[in-house]
């Protein structure tokens, strides 16, 4: 049996959809076994409040819910566990550090630079909260290669940039981004960085030291885990300086009348009860992505990926968006005269799953004057027989609309 075939059986959904090709991985990850066993388990045998309880279910839970934190710092390589926030998702993760750390600090005249490949998610709160101050919302474009450039970054960081952030890989075209030299040349300027590792965080080794960010976000759904979970790292330089978007027990050191203190990051996120059946869902997709060879399935995603290129070069009609990285896994291209929904829709009749649309990423399609695209978008799951047939749908698509 094939690695892919192994690491399909990991996956209870095909058993459920044996028909369905499933290629809308950038949007969200099915759910591997060992994840829902770990959040059914906590359902069944380990329900308890954290933090809070002075008995043994709890202790317990409370103890699994911080191991989860010291496993995704292992994970990534952070000094500690007290550099790992729990959020809802990258989207939540990115706001506490646009709210909780940059808003206070940004003035008249300051500036924060996002490349124009971000997603909505890394690009409306910075555009927000330099609105508010009345700071400027630089943007850092592809180059003729149609790459992020370092030195194209250098020039736009300034003294008074506050900020920089960018995506890993970008979620509409594919392209893998030269992060530790985008980052490097951060910090000659002394300015922080953070990096979107929404796309990157199941398949490709992150190492915070190494890279030298500041701050690093994902989501769990994006790695074969829940949804509603996501991490948020910050380096010790920034720890103490983070604030909560959200008060209330939980993350207090003492609270009176007049005036109430707050715990430090990381557990200053943790207003409320936390979801701690999704910690522990995240801290089993960390455990089995910990024991996947990433270079055979990053290799795996390459081959479907240029399968996919190779095959329909054939259908003239299909115009690839040529800004991707193979090992990304995602590929956005048109039909020429049909739009790209239309084309989605052809394709959920054969039972093919794709994105269609702008991909939360409108500045960056408006720099490429596209309306929207269809999107493939492989994982370790995917098999070279589901190229096949999606190749096969979109000929049958094109001779249709003849």
């Amino acid at each position: 049996m094939g690695m892919n075939k192994i690491w399909r059986s990991r996956f209870p959904i095909f058993q459920h959809h044996p028909e369905l090709v499933y290629l809308d991985n950038a949007a969200t990850t099915q759910r591997v076994d060992s994840v829902i066993d770990a959040m059914q388990e906590f359902s069944i045998s380990e329900n308890a409040s954290i933090h809070r309880g002075i008995y043994n279910l709890s202790n317990a839970a409370t103890n699994r819910f911080e191991d989860t934190r010291h496993k995704i710092a292992k994970f990534l390589n952070a000094k500690s566990g007290e550099n790992i926030g729990f959020t809802k998702g990258s989207t939540e993760s990115i706001n506490v550090v646009a709210k909780g750390y940059l808003e206070s600090r940004l003035s008249k005249d300051d500036n924060v630079v996002v490349s124009i490949l971000e997603h909505h998610a890394n690009f409306l709160p910075w555009q927000d909260v330099c609105k508010k101050k009345g700071a400027e919302l630089r943007i850092l474009r592809l180059d003729g290669d149609g790459k992020l450039s370092p030195e194209s970054l250098a020039e736009l960081v300034d003294k008074r940039t506050r900020l920089v952030a960018v995506n890993h890989i970008s979620n509409a075209l594919g392209r893998i981004n030269p992060v530790t030299s985008l980052i490097a040349k951060c910090k000659k300027r002394n300015v922080p960085v953070l990096i979107d590792a929404a796309q990157s965080a199941a398949l490709h080794s992150i190492d915070v030291e190494k890279m030298g960010c500041d701050f690093l976000v994902f989501s769990g759904h994006k790695m074969f885990g829940p949804m509603g979970t996501g991490v948020l790292y910050v380096g010790d330089n920034y720890r103490e300086e983070v604030e909560p978007l959200v008060v209330g027990g939980g993350m207090i050191e003492s609270v009176s009348e007049s005036v109430s203190t707050y715990r430090p990051f990381p557990f200053n996120l943790d207003a409320g009860t936390p979801n701690v059946q999704g910690v522990l869902g995240l801290g089993a997709a960390v455990d089995f992505l910990t024991q996947l060879d990433k270079d055979a399935a990053r290799l795996h995603v390459a081959r479907l990926t240029s399968k996919f290129t190779q095959g329909v070069k054939s259908i003239a009609e299909i115009k690839l968006v040529p800004l991707f990285d193979e090992e990304s896994g995602i590929v956005s291209f048109n039909v020429n005269g049909i739009h790209a929904h239309d084309v989605a829709g052809f394709l959920n009749r054969d039972n093919i799953a794709i994105r269609a649309g702008m991909h939360c990423t409108q500045p960056l399609l408006d720099e490429l004057n596209l309306d929207a695209t269809a999107r493939v978008s492989f994982s370790i799951y995917n098999e070279e027989e589901e190229v096949d047939r999606l190749i096969s749908s979109l000929q049958k698509l094109v001779d249709f609309w003849k």
